[in-house]
């Protein structure tokens, strides 16, 4: 089980891993060696999720997510697969886990009398200044 927070967890069996090629360093064994990691994550059939959860992971995830609702996350910043693996887990928890948070609704406030004061002294200024730069008419 993986903990996302104390209340939710993931299963490990939730997830599918597909080890590719990386593009950039490795060496000789950039060809070779397949480290780089395609983690596979079923955000909409996961059933440890709860709903509130799966909403706000579908806006945080953007283009990783596919039209099936399965988040792809590829970690490819290590030569070494297992460092790719544990990288590619822990962006997974973390984008769960920001999912996770309540949202705090905003509260709007008025600008207060000495703000609007300001504003207005500076577009005055800039009035002015402006004034200034144009032509003389005679």
């Amino acid at each position: 089980m993986i903990e996302i927070t104390p209340e939710i967890h993931i299963d490990e069996s939730e997830l599918e891993e597909h080890f590719i090629r990386a593009s950039g360093p490795g060496g000789q064994n950039v060809n070779k060696v397949s480290t780089a990691v395609q983690l596979r994550f079923n955000l909409e059939g996961s059933p440890n999720l709860p709903e509130q959860v799966k909403i706000r992971a579908r806006r945080l995830a953007g283009r990783r997510l596919t039209q099936d609702g399965i988040l792809i996350i590829e970690a490819k910043r290590y030569r070494s697969q297992e460092r790719n693996r544990a990288d590619a887990r822990a962006r997974l928890v973390t984008l769960l886990q920001r999912a996770a948070e309540p949202v705090v609704p905003r509260r709007p406030t008025k600008p207060s009398k000495a703000a609007k004061e300001r504003r207005l002294k500076s577009k005055s200024i800039r009035s002015h200044v402006k004034r200034l730069r144009s032509r003389v008419e005679d």
